[in-house]
């Protein structure tokens, strides 16, 4: 399975609406034969148990160098950018359109 990473808002906005829209395009991903990691799944480890940002960061990179591309969903947020240029580092592919990236692999 294609392993892709989710990198999307969420501080910037509302927090509900943005863990709902990356939960969202991961239930499309599942459902079109991808295996999806949000990092915005930890944000209900974070109500659990809080780290600081720059912990959830590295563990989100961690994830993000184990993933075959990226997907940015829209809106403002320095964390996803930050994912980005490691994505770039790292030579994965970015995607700025969910549609554009299960047409592309055709699963």
């Amino acid at each position: 399975m294609i392993k892709v990473y989710i990198a999307c808002p969420y501080t910037k906005g509302d927090v509900a609406i943005n863990v709902r829209n990356a939960m969202a395009a991961a239930d499309i991903l599942i459902s079109s034969g991808f295996a999806p990691f949000c990092p915005l799944w930890f944000h209900f480890q974070h109500l659990h148990s809080p780290h600081g940002y720059e912990e959830w960061m590295s563990l989100d990179f961690e994830w993000l160098a184990a993933c075959d591309v990226v997907l940015r969903l829209p809106g403002e947020s320095p964390g996803a950018e930050r994912e980005l240029e490691f994505a770039k580092q790292k030579n994965i592919e970015i995607f700025y359109d969910l549609n554009q990236l299960i047409k592309h692999y055709e699963i």
